[in-house]
């Protein structure tokens, strides 16, 4: 039966996009699946994959399609994590396309990866979904 695995990110420096997702995630690096230029991250408490780390040389897309979306509760926990998040690499995009009120933070990881910090409690948006 055919299933979702786990989401992929492409990056130019695994070790330093390790470093960063696990620390922005809470995960582990699992020896399953370990190689120059691959990474599986884990969950902690389970082991099982959350998310996989490929090596690319491409560069990263300024409106990428697919990005990933990290849920907070509040919005003091979104705020809290947004800076969390800057303070291990990541940085704050000027995102041209936010509706009036948005949900959702734009930020990129140390790759330039873009993934969107999404204020459950405000969710969802008026307005266009996130385009990040």
């Amino acid at each position: 039966m055919l299933r979702i695995g786990i989401p992929v990110l492409g990056v130019t420096d695994i070790a330093r996009a390790a470093a960063f997702w696990t620390a922005a995630l809470h995960l582990d690096v699992s020896p399953q699946w370990h190689s120059e230029t691959w990474r599986t991250l884990s969950h902690r408490e389970g082991k099982s994959p959350a998310l996989g780390l490929m090596h690319s040389t491409s560069p990263p897309e300024p409106r990428p399609r697919l990005h990933l979306d990290l849920f907070t509760d509040t919005a003091e926990e979104q705020r809290r994590e947004v800076r969390r998040l800057i303070g291990l690499g990541a940085r704050a995009v000027d995102w041209d396309l936010y509706p009036p009120e948005p949900d959702f933070v734009v930020l990129a990881d140390p790759d330039d990866n873009l993934f969107c910090v999404v204020d459950l409690s405000h969710a969802p948006s008026d307005g266009d979904e996130p385009a990040a």
